[in-house]
């Protein structure tokens, strides 16, 4: 991997105000990724494809992300930066609305990474459930939002999304086959790991 390019791709999105993983979010995804090794990796939200080149140093030798971008010029973005650093014989992105594209993947994962649409949430912890491995780990960046999920913050303009994301935290904090951590490290980090049946 050809890290004075990631540095590069790092501090070019920081420039342009791309969103991409903080600091301490990737170290505590890092640290889950090298416990794990995992061999797929199913990740929700490319941007500029930081986060897959990042997590791609942890996989398998043999490993592959899946990586879904909605917005074209990301899409191209990301396959420039991941054929920079090259990793590209271990990323794959789907280009699409996740929406969309989730339905139709039967992969299984042993990690599924969240970070896309908030108001979405609910919908991506679904079809998470349905490809995650039996000791698989939901990885869901960003649900504490600001700190507006855990207050009574109701202003319209960001409502459905707090409204979905106080759903999600819902939903895996009460799934009897999850267990769940928050973190409050970044904008919010939650870890739910299937419960081995």
């Amino acid at each position: 991997m050809n890290q004075v390019e990631l540095t590069k791709i790092k501090q070019k999105a920081l420039e342009e105000n791309i969103p991409i993983i903080m600091d301490d979010t990737l170290e505590v995804v890092a640290t889950i990724l090298k416990e794990k090794k995992p061999k797929r990796i199913l990740e929700i939200g490319t941007a500029v494809g930081y986060s897959a080149i990042c997590f791609s140093k942890y996989i398998e030798d043999d490993g592959k992300i899946d990586t879904i971008e909605r917005e074209e010029q990301r899409v191209k973005e990301a396959k420039i930066n991941i054929k920079k650093v090259e990793v590209e014989e271990k990323i794959h992105i789907y280009e699409g609305d996740a929406v969309e594209i989730l339905p139709t993947l039967n992969e299984e994962y042993d990690i599924v990474f969240i970070d896309a649409a908030k108001g979405k949430y609910p919908f991506f912890l679904s079809q998470a459930m349905r490809m995650i491995k039996k000791d698989g780990i939901i990885i869901a960046d960003n649900v504490l939002y600001k700190g507006y999920v855990m207050s009574d913050y109701n202003k319209h303009k960001q409502r459905t999304a707090v409204r979905n994301l106080r759903e999600y935290i819902a939903e895996i904090t009460q799934n009897p086959n999850l267990e769940t951590q928050i973190l409050e490290v970044g904008d919010g980090l939650a870890i739910s790991r299937v419960k081995q049946k």
